[in-house]
């Protein structure tokens, strides 16, 4: 343990926990002063002491992070703190500096919740473009001279505290340590730190330690209760970091007759750009006096190619393929883009994830989404996943979306953790159906369960009972879409595993009442695929064309479905065959009303990034343009050459599907902020 007399571990230690107080200290103080909150709370609300905690694991990360250079500075060999005068006085000039800044934001942070009730974030940025107005107001209305004295008197007291701390460490003799001592005192070092800044130890898959979020303090789903749990840099850094270009308000305005039209807008307003719909109890709604259970699967990176009902040959999919007779079977089914948080955010929110940086999942400002989800009134409300919900932060959409939803992930299960994606799908349909069964008999559910065995690195479970691997040669599973063994059996796994939930379901006496909505999040598709239309392959399709299934023999009967269908479609859809009365102001469409444009239309992203490439489909055509409209070209989706430009051949639909396409796509990325609840 002769580590632990090190002179310069002492100094940053102490450092880092001084800069730790301070933030904790600024937490009570927001608490008492700003939250709305008193000590009552504490024991009254057990959200309250739970989101607290989360807040200062997010301090002691900032502490950290503030300091890292402090512990570079003092283990530079030979020139560092202990033996430089000029490298101190640096460190008290950045620390000083890095002071000023992190409690500017706090005091900022302060008065922000104090005008608005909400944390500071990045749409601060937008009082600089009045300053001379923002500017005005805070001298009016805060004391501004005596908030700026408190601020200077604490950059200046912490500082000679720290200060103080340099020299009570670094100026003592050094002492002789053990080489292994430094060795093994230093790798423990460095894992406390990791640690430190993941935010977590507890319910932590090793091969996929998700750190601390912000979405994290949302567990509650009250915004005031998770203000608790932010920390004002960090936040602010988060939300500045997602990017603040939002939409082409004048494109919008161009193209909202098109959309207004396509969406079946009842009274049209181009002036607010409303594009709310209202839609009452259908006469096709299923029968019975019970409402019908609704369970939505999302089957992970399961695209049309590796199934046989679409055309794989090696008939990796007898269960889905057997479905597919018993129910509506969708022909051309597209999520609108590749990705699973971003099917997660489509599927839930009705509106297509067309953001440019990162995901909507990550953009704090917008998680908090209408669903079509909260029309389902009288319903018990479940999602569940095998894994971490907070990759991607989706559990902040999922909380703060669904209204009294109840949110089951990795650290929920009994089942063991079989990789990096939690347990196994097998175990996650059987703890579901507990948990549905200790459901009251008397009410519906509706239930959103996530897969996630089908992804790499492709875990056969030990106990999975008792499928068996196949082994095919490495050449006839790259020629039906596979890259690799290890992927096909993985398909055939989720495969066999929705045949057991079919099973289970069964057994557990909510088979016949309920509504299965099957469907792929995106392709993963590298080998290559000659058993499908060229199309697919050569225009890219084949990312977003995924299976797509409504099972419910016994409500629905069976249908085959040729027209284009999106992702957005389906809580539309599937409401309408529920017989419910909503508020619909995302993208997507109700199927069973005919669509105001003729064929239907589907929009798709082909190439993700600042500049994508975005797209329209039907049954028949697809057009593709870059994000600002240049370069439009029609293909034949029949075609063996499907990359030939038809479009002279074709004029009106080219027309038609350029302008949809536009307008499609640049209202998506106005909705994402317009369906935002309040």
């Amino acid at each position: 343990m002769g580590w632990l007399q090190s002179r310069r571990l002492h100094y940053w230690l102490g450092a880092t926990a001084i800069a730790f107080v301070l933030f904790a200290l600024l937490r009570v103080v927001f608490f008492f002063g700003f939250s709305g909150f008193d000590v009552n709370a504490l024991s009254a609300e057990p959200a309250v002491p739970e989101t607290l905690g989360i807040g200062f694991r997010f301090d002691l990360r900032l502490a950290i992070l503030v300091m890292l250079p402090m512990a570079l500075l003092a283990w530079i060999p030979r020139w560092n703190l202990t033996t430089s005068r000029l490298l101190r006085r640096i460190a008290r000039v950045y620390l000083a500096a890095i002071l000023s800044v992190m409690l500017l934001i706090y005091i900022i942070d302060f008065g922000h919740y104090a005008y608005l009730g909400v944390r500071i974030n990045a749409t601060v940025l937008r009082f600089i473009e009045d300053a001379q107005i923002s500017r005005d107001m805070v001298w009016q209305t805060y004391p501004v001279i005596w908030i700026s004295l408190g601020w200077l008197a604490t950059v200046a007291l912490v500082t000679l505290v720290l200060v103080r701390l340099e020299r009570v460490t670094l100026d003592r003799p050094r002492k002789v340590i053990h080489p292994l001592a430094v060795t093994w005192g230093s790798a423990l070092m460095v894992v406390l730190v990791l640690l430190g800044i993941l935010g977590r130890v507890e319910n932590m898959n090793l091969e996929n330690p998700v750190p601390l979020r912000w979405s994290d303090a949302f567990f509650s789903g009250n915004n005031q209760v998770a203000a608790l749990g932010l920390n004002p840099v960090i936040f602010l850094y988060d939300t500045v970091k997602v990017g603040q270009s939002r939409y082409d308000e004048a494109q919008v305005r161009e193209h909202y007759p098109v959309m207004a039209k396509y969406l079946g807008v009842a009274q049209p307003d181009p002036q607010r750009l409303d594009f709310v719909r209202h839609q009452g109890p259908q006469p096709y709604k299923v029968p019975g006096n019970r409402p019908p259970n609704v369970m939505f699967v999302m089957l992970e990176s399961l695209g049309t190619s590796a199934v046989g009902a679409y055309g794989n040959p090696l008939n990796p999919t007898p269960n889905i393929d057997r479905l597919a007779t018993q129910s509506w079977f969708f022909e051309h089914f597209y999520v609108p883009v590749t990705g699973t948080a971003k099917t997660v955010w489509a599927s839930i929110s009705g509106v297509p994830d067309v953001t440019r940086q990162e995901t909507a999942t990550r953009n704090p400002l917008i998680t908090k989404q209408h669903t079509l989800i909260n029309a389902f009134t009288g319903y018990e409300k479940l999602y569940t996943i095998g894994g971490n919900s907070g990759w991607a932060n989706m559990n902040a959409l999922i909380r703060q979306s669904i209204e009294g939803v109840r949110l089951f992930e990795e650290r929920d299960w009994k089942s063991p953790v079989v990789d990096v994606w939690g347990i196994s799908d097998l175990d996650l349909f059987k703890e579901t159906d507990q948990i549905l069964q200790a459901l009251p008999k008397d009410k519906p559910f509706f239930a959103y369960v996530q897969t996630a065995g089908n992804h790499r690195p492709f875990t056969i479970p030990k106990t999975n009972d008792g499928f068996e691997v196949k082994h095919p040669t490495l050449e006839e599973v790259q020629a039906a879409g596979s890259r690799s063994v290890e992927q096909y059996n993985a398909v055939r796994l989720l495969d066999f595993n929705i045949g057991r939930l079919m099973e289970i379901a069964k057994a557990g006496g909510w088979y016949d009442n309920t509504i299965f909505v099957l469907f792929g999040d995106h392709n993963t598709r590298i080998a290559q695929i000659p058993f499908l239309a060229p199309a697919y392959e050569q225009l890219g399709l084949e990312s977003n064309a995924v299976p797509m299934i409504i099972h419910a023999p016994g409500l629905l009967g069976t249908r085959t479905v040729k027209e284009a269908v999106g992702l957005v479609d389906l809580l539309p859809t599937v409401a309408g065959m529920a017989g419910l009365e909503f508020r619909n102001s995302g993208m997507g469409r109700d199927i069973q009303q005919p669509a105001p444009e003729g064929e239907r239309v589907v929009p798709l992203v082909l190439r993700e990034g600042t500049f994508p490439l975005i797209a329209g489909v039907t049954q028949h055509y697809m057009v593709q343009m870059e994000h600002d409209g240049s370069s439009p070209t029609l293909h034949d989706l029949a075609s063996k050459t499907p990359l030939d430009n038809v479009a002279e051949k074709n004029p009106e639909e080219f027309k038609r599907l350029v302008e949809l396409t536009r307008g499609m796509h640049e209202t998506s990325r106005l909705m994402l902020y317009q369906n935002v609840r309040e």
